[in-house]
């Protein structure tokens, strides 16, 4: 049994080398995942463009899927994914995707769409039209994906932020479910008014409107604190309905103005937008009242808790339901950064299966799902 060095005996510069080492070999073990998912997308395009072609070039149908699944599996007795439902799934990502390895989608699609214009810019390169990577998302999201969405431009949309926000297949189910494309970039907000070009259309499209705090529970929230609390247990649900960048800072973060005390609800950094952002939570619907408080608030974290290099402080004010008229009145004349959204606490979705055990297991949740997209017809 080897026994552990003691680290003070190694030369100077040990750890920033070990370091160095541990990077390349985690960047190659991820390069490696990656290749592992691109050779497979690409074997089962393939597959699925030769039945295909044999269907349309010699009538072949389901009979010969059948066969072919009976003998594939056979010859390659180890791998799971030769079933006849999964042989279907190939030949549909193969007929939605005809350009693999990538998603072809003009610019002009997208104008409907809650995607920042700055970051389709960047994408597109100067082109009228984006190319998205298909290979970015594995085999199980994009079957999961293909029978709940039609539309190129929406699919686009789901694979940029699944591959944006590192999105489980579950969590981009519940986000589809959810309606999650009609939530991201809806709050009520002055960013045009207050922000810099860049940084306001970032800024925009970082927050939504409403919020799915669902996962909270059924329970009665009658006071900012109960929500409060149940937020701070479920911070990994939080974080994760806030959104790719956002950071805890803290809660009932306690700032000091003139010798008096004022507590923040929840204090959050962007690590996108480079800003903190003061998240003040009212069980009521909204009043114009709320926007002077949160004002206060973004003013006192400016001055005593921003540093140099932070960008302007941003505040999202979360209510139990709004007026969008008054939100929007609200907000005239102020010069403080801020926007207005709701948040609900029912369950109002089925819960997602966290244990993805088997391929044939999604194959049947898959196939229940076509059953009703295609009022019980195979579409073979």
């Amino acid at each position: 049994m080897k026994t552990e060095i003691d680290t003070h005996s190694l030369p100077d510069g040990y750890i920033e080398w070990r370091n160095k080492i541990e990077n390349l070999i985690e960047k190659a073990k991820l390069n490696a995942a990656i290749h592992v998912n691109t050779d497979m997308l690409s074997l089962y395009w393939s597959i699925g463009s030769d039945i295909i072609r044999k269907k349309k070039e010699l009538g072949w149908g389901a009979q010969v899927i059948e066969q072919l699944s009976v003998d594939l599996t056979r010859k390659f007795p180890e791998d799971k994914g030769y079933s006849v439902r999964n042989l279907h799934y190939m030949r549909r990502f193969a007929e939605n995707y005809p350009n693999f390895p990538i998603l072809q989608v003009a610019l002009a699609e997208f104008k409907d769409l809650p995607i920042s214009q700055a970051a389709l810019a960047e994408l597109a390169d100067g082109k009228d039209y984006v190319d998205v990577p298909l290979t970015t998302i594995s085999w199980y999201h994009h079957i999961s994906m293909l029978p709940k969405i039609k539309s190129d431009a929406e699919r686009a949309f789901y694979i940029l932020e699944t591959t944006r926000n590192g999105w489980s297949r579950d969590v981009m189910v519940s986000k589809i479910n959810s309606g999650y494309m009609n939530a991201v970039g809806r709050a009520i907000t002055n960013f045009s008014r207050t922000l810099p070009d860049y940084q306001s259309d970032l800024a925009q499209y970082a927050f939504k409107d409403p919020y799915n705090f669902s996962f909270i529970g059924t329970m009665a929230l009658q006071h900012e604190r109960d929500i409060e609390n149940r937020l701070a247990e479920r911070m990994t649900e939080f974080l994760l309905e806030l959104g790719h960048g956002f950071a805890y800072v803290g809660r009932q973060y306690n700032v000091v103005v003139d010798g008096d005390d004022y507590y923040i609800d929840i204090l959050m950094y962007h690590l996108k937008l480079h800003c903190y952002v003061v998240v003040e939570l009212k069980a009521v619907e909204f009043i114009p009242e709320f926007v002077s408080k949160l004002n206060f608030y973004i003013s006192a974290v400016d001055e005593y808790v921003k540093a140099p290099e932070d960008k302007p402080t941003i505040g999202l004010l979360l209510c139990r339901n709004k007026s969008n008229k008054k939100a929007e009145f609200a907000l005239r004349g102020i010069t403080q950064p801020m926007g207005i959204a709701q948040y609900e606490t029912e369950k109002l979705f089925n819960d997602v299966a966290s244990a993805l055990p088997t391929i044939a297991e999604i194959e049947d949740e898959l196939t229940n799902d076509n059953d009703r997209d295609n009022g019980g017809k195979d579409d073979t």
